[in-house]
């Protein structure tokens, strides 16, 4: 009897499993191979649910000279990001969520080489979408956090040490070089999926931050061959040329606060009203501008689909105050949130000196002057460095529906109120999430290559007049143009210590709101000011804690290194008056 159930337990242990997939039997067919991509995919929108106020754009607008820290006195890690310091663990899952990123990426590379019943096409096609996602990933962790660990395959190596220049860069920039080689010269549909253009738009901001930050404009990558900037040069001129990409003819239409719902409305702001604008994204329209976006969904009534909905959008871009004030349309047609990254007076003051009729100045800040009542300060009680400038270009927009009620997304009146989300602040903006804008490709064509015409494409969208093509006019149209989109510190940290210095100490003493009551923002008293802890850090985050104590307790003979500038002594504990 005992022999016959044995038997019997065998035969069952040997069947197929019908209940999960497996590395053995997944991808199976041309569904499953894109099921597998879209996992990889999945992790840009994974990092918004835990992770909101310390992954690579938000925690690049504090660190930057565009804005300060913002959000209540209880949230301090956005602060310490503004002034480069540390505070608890925060930077931990942004860190470990990345890598969850890049694992999904080599597990997809191992398993489209072993893939026999797609094309070779298909395959290449995957196969560049995973490199350039497995890039980007790095790419944020290289630049956020300097020295890191760089796995390429599925094994758990835990011996693996901290790498950083040209081995790291290198590495990303081979990635995005091979995916531009074996893509097919085709434009995406705008389903949120990256192309070979994509990669050479990524490829040539990866260069242009590792040759200005590390000096060394010849990169030798991990094959064995050369990277040159007419190398790069090249790829970004095919993007210009040959991509399909274009220009938004009017700046304003790029951001969803000029939808034709909002726009529409009799509390729309007086700078905006009447002229006629009309957001690409109406009625899901696509935008032809952006190339590199996260996508969102409607599937975000509450947890666990939060990460479903702009939630970058909700931290950085929310009207932080009362949520009556906004229901009852006092700050229309910004909506409800928590107030991180207020705009500098700094910067506003030195975009209006250097253009004083740039459009693109009103179309990217609302400034407390153009709020229905006029921005009423302290409101929440706890704001910290509140300036009452607000960047517009990442941010929730309110709608009024035919009955005269303002509900938090513009979305939900657009598409009549449809049940595919409860109508809470939290959790129903859905506007995709520009990573990279055809704009910039444009500046860098004029940067690295010297082209004048596409230089000009930019100011004359705006209505600006032309201007040569030299170093400190590609710089300033850098700042104007791409403005809260998360790329300035990359440039100010390319551009050298001194000059870095001397934009972020202009923030030291601008004007802001702490509790309600009118103050200063004091950053020299944290350890020295921005100027002082950026020579230290060079603009790095600190490594999570928790990575430094896995390293020490690995076995290996190293233990991970603590960035410059992040010893106990430079913790953030909250600010004071």
């Amino acid at each position: 009897m005992t022999t016959l159930l044995l038997s019997s337990c065998e035969k069952l242990l040997d069947t197929t499993n019908y209940m999960s997939k497996t590395t053995a039997d997944f991808p199976s067919n041309a569904g499953e191979v894109e099921q597998m991509i879209t996992g990889v995919y999945n992790n840009l929108n994974a990092i918004q649910e835990s992770n909101k106020v310390t992954w690579h754009y938000p925690w690049a607008l504090a660190t930057a000279d565009e804005c300060l820290g913002g959000d209540g006195a209880n949230v301090s890690i956005i602060q310490a990001a503004d002034m480069m310091l540390k505070q608890g663990d925060g930077y931990n899952g942004v860190y470990k969520s990345r890598y969850v990123g890049i694992a999904r990426a080599n597990g997809a590379l191992e398993a489209l080489e072993k893939c026999t019943f797609i094309s070779d096409e298909m395959k290449n096609n995957f196969k560049g979408q995973a490199l350039f996602l497995r890039a980007y990933y790095y790419y944020e962790l290289a630049s956020q956090f300097g020295n890191v660990p760089c796995p390429l395959t599925t094994v758990a190596d835990p011996t693996l040490p901290q790498i950083s220049g040209e081995a790291l860069w290198g590495q990303i920039m081979l990635d995005l070089k091979t995916a531009i080689e074996i893509m097919p010269s085709k434009k995406s549909s705008g389903d949120g999926h990256v192309d070979k253009y994509c990669a050479e738009a990524l490829l040539g901001r990866v260069y242009l931050f590792y040759s200005g930050f590390y000096n060394d404009e010849v990169v030798s990558l991990p094959d064995g061959t050369d990277l040159t900037k007419s190398d790069v040069g090249r790829y970004i001129d095919d993007c210009v040329k040959n991509s399909g990409y274009d220009l938004v003819p009017d700046f304003h239409n790029l951001w969803a606060y000029s939808n034709r719902v909002t726009a529409a409305d009799d509390l729309y702001p007086a700078k905006w009203k009447n002229k006629g604008y009309k957001y690409v994204g109406d009625d899901s329209g696509v935008n032809p501008e952006a190339m590199f976006v996260i996508k969102f969904n409607t599937q975000s009534k509450g947890d666990p689909y939060r990460k479903y909905s702009n939630q970058t959008a909700l931290f950085i871009g929310g009207v932080r105050g009362n949520k009556q004030k906004c229901q009852n349309g006092e700050t229309f047609p910004l909506s409800y949130g928590y107030g991180n990254c207020p705009v500098s007076p700094a910067f506003v003051k030195e975009w209006e000196e250097a253009e004083p009729t740039d459009p693109r100045r009103e179309a990217s800040i609302m400034y407390p002057t153009d709020f229905v009542k006029g921005y009423k300060y302290g409101v929440k009680g706890d704001n910290v460095q509140e300036t009452g400038y607000y960047q517009t270009k990442v941010m929730p927009v309110m709608g009024r529906d035919n009955n005269g009620s303002i509900r938090w997304s513009y979305l939900l009146v657009m598409y009549n109120n449809l049940s595919w989300s409860k109508d809470d602040y939290q959790y129903n903006f859905c506007d995709d999430m520009v990573l990279i804008r055809f704009a910039e490709v444009l500046l860098m064509d004029a940067e690295i290559n010297g082209n004048q015409n596409s230089f000009d494409r930019v100011r004359n969208r705006a209505g600006l007049t032309t201007k040569p093509v030299n170093q400190e006019n590609i710089r300033n149209e850098r700042r104007w143009e791409l403005a809260f989109e998360g790329v300035r510190l990359g440039d100010l940290r390319r551009y050298g210590v001194e000059y870095a210095k001397a934009a972020l100490d202009k923030q030291e003493g601008v004007e802001c709101y702490f509790k309600g009551k009118k103050s200063s923002n004091h950053a020299s008293d944290f350890n020295g000011g921005y100027g002082k802890r950026f020579e230290i850090t060079k603009g790095f985050a600190p490594i999570p804690t928790e990575q430094i104590n896995l390293s020490a307790g690995a076995g290996v003979e190293y233990t991970f290194k603590q960035n410059a500038g992040y010893e106990s002594s430079d913790e953030y504990t909250g600010w004071i008056e």
